[in-house]
């Protein structure tokens, strides 16, 4: 693998450190604001928040004056534009609709409406109901514009259309919406839109939007996996890239990750192929969507026929990109995680092709989804955090379903389980440090358990606190929470949750 001299420039990156030598947090142009999944286009999850120790952490507490009602079930993670005293909470929801509220108060500012959205007996299979927007969007600070894919049910049936709307009052901007199906006819793809789902976030670079897209619950149809690029500025040209087989979809919340350079993807399982056609990898895309050229470009264990057979998607997380570094040099690492319970550790200047691993750790005994977070570990390497059944647990838990891996690369790549913890349900979890790597506390909900927001110290994994007065309702394993100086908001359906210390 790559190492290359210490002198990095400041990139999107969390840049980690090995034996404590270097560590750079490169903080957004715009403060304050989240602009789209996981804060940052590496998807690492996170927040520098200078005040939130572990100590404050206790004190956080239900704001029952935060008002954050919205129309419609939230799958999307909730977005935050700050400019000059204006702070906009932006919600995106399965009804099609666009609310943005005052992110101090939750009263609403602007509602969008987008056009109906798509009930699920109008699908062939799937398990939202109803269909709208369930990727999270992404913002363009400096066109203070918000871009978006929903599923509107139009005289054509089901159309995925992509919205460029003004931050301002939520107007449609010109040219939009682009409808994918008619755009990508165009340059000659056939892009089925009922049978297509878009589950994964949005990413912006440059002058283009990206979009991923997958199948519905339940795998019908010939669907493809789809990273779909649309210019933001007239007349919004798109490009595209897909698998060569059938299925192999992009559907992991996190959606489409970047390094700066490059895009990167992980894909689901493909049907009825023999030879390796695009599924269950980590692929890495040029920006303007040329295929992988060589084994540099993309990774699939060497059982992925079988993980084909057992819907064992790699795709269920996106990839993360991690750049660990010590006094004298850069290695450039890349995360995966899979449905079959497995953490893969990747060379990112050389993916390896089919089982080209640096090394592989079953870590779970059930399936690994929806997105982990990503700081500096104390002593040295990365730590990655995620909801799983966890194995091999360095002290005995009951129910450990939150967790942390330790990854290193002195003296060689390897890969361990950090710590574990009890957690009665699972979520989306971030990670908030003081500095970018000071003070970490994974932060968590129990969706589809208890219902409650919980928080651990990001080295030991022992519990910081459980909000104990309220359960919250309607929680999504798949919906994010996210972090500011001043709140944490939980999303769920119909409103959102504001905790304050």
């Amino acid at each position: 693998m790559r190492r290359t001299r210490s002198n990095v420039p400041c990139s999107p990156l969390l840049i980690l450190s090995i034996g404590g030598m270097l560590t750079i947090w490169c903080k957004p142009a715009w403060p304050q604001s989240v602009l789209q999944y996981h804060f940052s286009a590496n998807r690492a999850g996170n927040y520098v928040i200078p005040n939130l120790t572990a100590e404050h952490a206790r004190s956080i507490h239900l704001d029952n004056a935060f008002d954050g009602r919205v129309d419609g079930h939230i799958y999307a993670q909730p977005l935050l534009f700050t400019e000059n005293a204006r702070q906009l909470l932006i919600i995106a929801t399965e009804n099609d609709v666009v609310d943005a509220l005052d992110a101090r108060t939750g009263r609403p500012i602007w509602q969008r409406s987008l056009g109906p959205a798509v009930k699920s007996w109008m699908l062939p299979c799937g398990n939202i109901d109803p269909l709208g927007i369930t990727g999270t969007p992404a913002i363009d600070p400096s066109r203070r514009a918000i871009y978006l894919d929903a599923l509107v049910m139009t005289n054509e049936g089901p159309q995925h259309l992509i919205f460029g709307l003004s931050l301002q009052k939520g107007e449609v901007l010109p040219g939009f919406p682009v409808n994918i199906a008619h755009a990508l006819a165009g340059s000659g793809f056939q892009f089925v839109p009922r049978y297509q789902n878009q589950r994964g976030a949005l990413l912006i670079i440059g002058n283009r939007v990206y979009i991923p897209y997958g199948g519905h619950f339940g795998d019908c149809g010939q669907y493809h996996g789809w990273v779909v690029g649309v210019g933001l500025a007239p007349p919004h040209r798109a490009t595209a890239w897909n698998t060569s087989a059938a299925g192999g979809g992009v559907w992991a919340p996190a959606g489409i990750v970047s390094d700066g350079h490059s895009l990167f993807i992980a894909t689901g399982n493909t049907f009825e192929t023999r030879e390796w056609a695009g599924g269950e990898a980590v692929i890495r895309l040029s920006p303007n969507l040329e295929p992988p050229k060589s084994t540099r470009d993309y990774f699939t264990p060497s059982d992925w026929h079988r993980l084909d057979g057992r819907d064992a998607d790699l795709g269920g997380t996106a990839p993360i990109p991690l750049t660990l570094s010590d006094s004298s040099a850069t290695t450039h690492l890349m995360l995966a995680l899979g449905k079959d319970g497995k953490a893969y550790l990747l060379n990112r200047d050389n993916l390896g092709g089919v089982g080209g691993a640096l090394t592989t750790l079953e870590v779970s005994r059930g399936e690994i989804k929806t997105a982990p977070a990503a700081y500096p570990a104390a002593d040295g390497g990365a730590l990655v955090a995620f909801a799983a059944e966890w194995l091999n647990c360095p002290k005995p838990a009951s129910n450990p379903s939150i967790g942390a891996l330790r990854l290193q690369v002195l003296p060689q790549p390897s890969i361990s389980a950090a710590w574990c913890a009890p957690l009665d349900g699972g979520g989306v979890p971030i990670v908030t440090t003081t500095d970018g790597r000071s003070n970490p506390i994974v932060w968590i909900v129990g969706a589809e358990g208890d219902e409650r927001l919980h928080a651990f110290r990001g080295e030991t994994g022992e519990p910081v606190l459980t909000v104990p007065q309220v359960e919250l309702k309607g929680l999504r394993r798949f919906a994010a929470i996210v972090a500011t100086e001043e709140r944490i908001f939980v999303p769920s359906d119909g409103r959102v949750y504001a905790f304050t210390p």
